[in-house]
């Protein structure tokens, strides 16, 4: 079993910045891309960011230029910095990863962390 823990949500001001944390933790598993998620209320959820492991990136148009998503393999950790926060980035933002097990590849999601953007 692979477990994904968010942590670095909270409320800021617009243009503010948060930076979100996500680990996994377990055993016999690696980890081929990650990456966030967010789901505002009466919306999908929709990709905000992803990495893989070699540290390929690709961001939702709403968020280039303001989010850097970045990854410690050795800590099994993605991280989000956002920067020039918007109202409408309002979200939980979900962590995922593709991990590789002895089964074979498998998508797992953190609970979530909330982010809210308003003065």
């Amino acid at each position: 079993q692979v477990q994904l823990v968010e942590s670095g949500g909270g409320l800021v001001q617009p243009g503010g910045s948060l930076r979100l944390s996500c680990a996994a933790s377990g055993r016999s598993f690696s980890i081929n891309a990650m990456g966030w998620y967010r789901q505002a209320p009466g919306k999908q959820r929709e990709l905000v960011a992803a990495i893989t492991s070699g540290g390929s990136t690709n961001y939702a148009d709403s968020v280039k230029g303001r989010f850097t998503i970045s990854r410690d393999n050795a800590k099994n950790t993605v991280y989000l910095q956002m920067n020039s926060l918007k109202p409408e980035d309002t979200a939980v933002y979900y962590c995922n990863a593709d991990v590789l097990i002895r089964t074979g590849n498998y998508y797992y999601w953190g609970q979530g962390t909330q982010v809210t953007v308003s003065s």
